[in-house]
């Protein structure tokens, strides 16, 4: 009796195993209707409500990251970054590149409308996103760009701030820009010939991008850390640059930290956040702000938008019992009129 029962089980694994990895006959071979594939991607925008606010998160396109860019700036080698990567099933580009979105901000308050960054409209910034999206995804979301009336850089690398200009034109031509005079003091006021090499391109572009708002008094300045405007308060986030800030809003008791390039993957740098990147102006500071502000945001339980975190990417980021963050992003809502 046992020999048989020991036959019947092996016969029940084998044939399991043979199903497992053949291919069996289909039950049915449907007729053919080959309709073409669309291959196109919903409008670029999302909106949430905070307090009585509207956060419109505006996809502005993507850009490709190599992994040294971080392994460089850490106490990672590639191949252990690959591992975090592909634990996060994060996405990459044709080049094989760490795909990184690259995301601006609408606030309508009832009063103004805020454009928090400008996306790096046809800066020619290699493996990056030939074009940028963003007047397209405002202009899905039912907006113009005319009438935003305020533009709040978080900084003015080129995929932030590239695209306020467009052939020497104010692609937003009523509103005016306000800078960190922290953010000022190097890309507008530092003398060409003393900008480090590497970095003239980079200030060659976001001067470009300022001048026909400079020509028509439409720049102005705080300090970081201001209150800019009632309600909307800038917070210091220096390192990736001089002037790197966020931005808090507080509508009805309700807030949302906008913190620009607090982090550039979040798969790397939420579970490891003392890993810094290529990109950081400064990395140690920037490292220090992320350490610092991280477990802050978490205990507050602060709904976050950062530019670089998977679209729309808004949502909160919880603390982990065997250390680093979790990014929880927001789920799809309907929004009530």
């Amino acid at each position: 009796m046992k020999k048989l029962l020991l036959t019947a089980l092996l016969g029940m694994a084998l044939t399991t195993s043979v199903h497992a990895h053949s291919h069996p006959t289909p039950t049915y071979t449907p007729t053919k209707n080959a309709v073409p594939m669309q291959k196109t991607q919903v409008p670029g925008y999302y909106r949430v409500m905070v307090g009585d606010i509207e956060v419109t998160a505006l996809y502005d396109g993507w850009g490709s990251m190599k992994k040294a860019m971080f392994a460089n700036y850490s106490k990672f080698s590639e191949s252990e970054l690959e591992a975090i990567l592909n634990h996060e099933f994060s996405p990459r580009t044709p080049n094989g590149g760490i795909e990184g979105a690259i995301i601006a901000f609408l606030i309508n308050t009832g009063d103004n409308l805020i454009l928090i960054d400008a996306g790096k409209g046809e800066t020619q910034i290699p493996e990056f996103i030939e074009k940028g999206l963003l007047v397209t995804s405002l202009e899905a979301a039912g907006y113009k760009p005319e009438q935003i009336d305020i533009i709040l850089p978080t900084h003015m690398h080129a995929d932030h701030f590239g695209g306020v200009s467009k052939n020497g034109k104010m692609v937003f031509p009523n509103a005016t820009i306000y800078l960190p005079i922290q953010e000022k003091a190097f890309w507008l006021d530092t003398p060409m010939a003393k900008v480090p090499d590497a970095a003239k391109p980079f200030v060659q572009w976001a001067r470009e991008a300022a001048k026909p708002y400079q020509n028509k008094g439409r720049i102005k300045f705080y300090n970081a850390g201001d209150e800019v405007f009632p309600n909307v308060k800038s917070i210091p986030l220096f390192g990736h640059t001089l002037g790197h800030s966020g931005f808090e809003f507080d509508s009805k008791g309700e807030q949302l930290l906008v913190w620009g390039d607090l982090m550039h993957n979040h798969a790397i740098q939420m579970s490891h956040p003392e890993v810094a990147v290529e990109f950081d102006l400064n990395a140690d500071s920037a490292r220090q702000t992320r350490l610092t502000m991280l477990p802050k945001i978490a205990e507050r339980k602060l709904l976050v938008a950062g530019a670089h975190l998977p679209f729309p990417g808004i949502g909160h980021i919880r603390a982990e019992k065997d250390g680093g963050y979790r990014w929880i992003p927001v789920e799809y809502r309907l929004i009530e009129k």
